[in-house]
C-alpha cells in the first residue's frame, strides 16, 4: 500500500537518524495516515479515504470534503480524489445551473 496522501499528496522523506555519539544512518520519515469516512453533501454519499492527519484537520477547516476538493490543486490529488473532484463539480455546475421554464399554455 502506498504510504502517500489521498488528499494532500504528502509522502515519505528521507533524512538521517543521528545517534549520541553523532553517527549518522539513513531514515524514512512517514507520514501520518489515517483511515477515515468522510460525507460528501453534494454527492450525498460516504468516502472512504487513507489521508494524513493534517489533511483530516485542513478538510475541517476549509468547510468540508466538497470545499476542500474544489480548492485543491488538481496535481496534488490521487486519480480516486481527482474522480471525486470532478463528480462535485459536475453535481455543483448541475445544482446551479437554472431550471428551464414550463411552457406556457396559451
Amino acid at each position: 500500500m502506498s504510504q502517500r496522501c489521498e488528499l494532500t499528496g504528502k509522502g515519505p522523506l528521507t533524512g538521517n537518524k543521528v545517534s549520541h555519539s553523532n553517527h549518522k544512518t539513513k531514515r524514512r520519515f512517514l507520514p501520518n495516515l489515517c483511515n477515515v469516512t468522510l460525507t460528501s453533501d453534494a454527492l450525498g454519499r460516504r468516502v472512504r479515504l487513507r489521508i494524513s492527519a493534517n489533511a483530516v484537520k485542513t478538510v475541517d477547516h476549509r468547510g468540508g470534503l466538497d470545499a476542500f476538493l474544489l480548492k485543491a490543486k488538481a496535481d496534488e490529488l490521487s486519480p480516486r480524489a481527482l474522480d471525486l473532484k470532478r463528480q462535485v463539480q459536475k453535481k455543483r455546475d448541475a445544482a446551479s445551473a437554472p431550471a428551464p421554464a414550463p411552457a406556457s399554455a396559451e
